[in-house]
């Protein structure tokens, strides 16, 4: 059974009040581990991820009777997580009465944290320049770099065209390569 079909026999389950919480249960096992790392690179703190991964599956729970299937559940999911995490890093810069810069430091001083981080270690530069992004060019870039997403279904679940897609993962990679040559 390919996954469209999984995700179509799923959502049917869904629509049936006596099936509906086993579908949920099998929906959020399939997407969760690929959605919590989407979110964790967002964020990056493994406690705000599952904060975050917790509202996700709320608001699917919520919305998922009146999902249209226009498009991909998978797409559907990825939008949700990614508008959820843009939010929350919104509300983290509003509530916070620093600056943006200091919010950004906190980041890169989270990873430095990490009891494995070593700074000549590339992948631990990259993840310090991934913290220098603007929020819009760090989903870019994730979902480009790790997910393997092509633009086309970035653009269904950034609901951007793939041209400003295109011109936003190459100014990110720019930024990261010159973060990391001058750090």
């Amino acid at each position: 059974m390919g996954v469209l079909q999984q995700d179509a026999e799923l959502l049917l389950q869904f629509k049936d009040p006596s099936t509906r919480e086993k579908a949920f249960t099998a929906i959020v096992k399939k997407y969760q581990e690929k959605l919590y790392w989407h979110i964790r690179r967002m964020v990056v703190e493994h406690e705000d991820a599952n904060d975050v991964m917790q509202n996700v599956f709320i608001r699917v729970w919520n919305a998922l009777e009146n999902f249209r299937e226009d498009s991909q559940l998978f797409t559907w999911l990825y939008r949700i997580a990614t508008n959820e995490s843009l939010s929350f890093m919104e509300q983290r810069k509003k509530k916070s009465s620093v600056s943006l810069s200091d919010v950004e430091g906190a980041l890169s001083n989270s990873i430095r944290a990490d009891k494995d981080f070593d700074p000549n270690k590339l992948e631990w530069k990259l993840q310090l320049a991934i913290q220098q992004l603007p929020d819009k060019q760090k989903v870019v870039f994730n979902l480009r770099y790790y997910d393997e997403m092509p633009y086309g279904e970035m653009s269904r679940v950034l609901e951007t065209s793939e041209g400003a897609l295109k011109a936003s993962y190459h100014h990110a990679v720019k930024k990261i390569e010159d973060f990391i040559v001058n750090h």
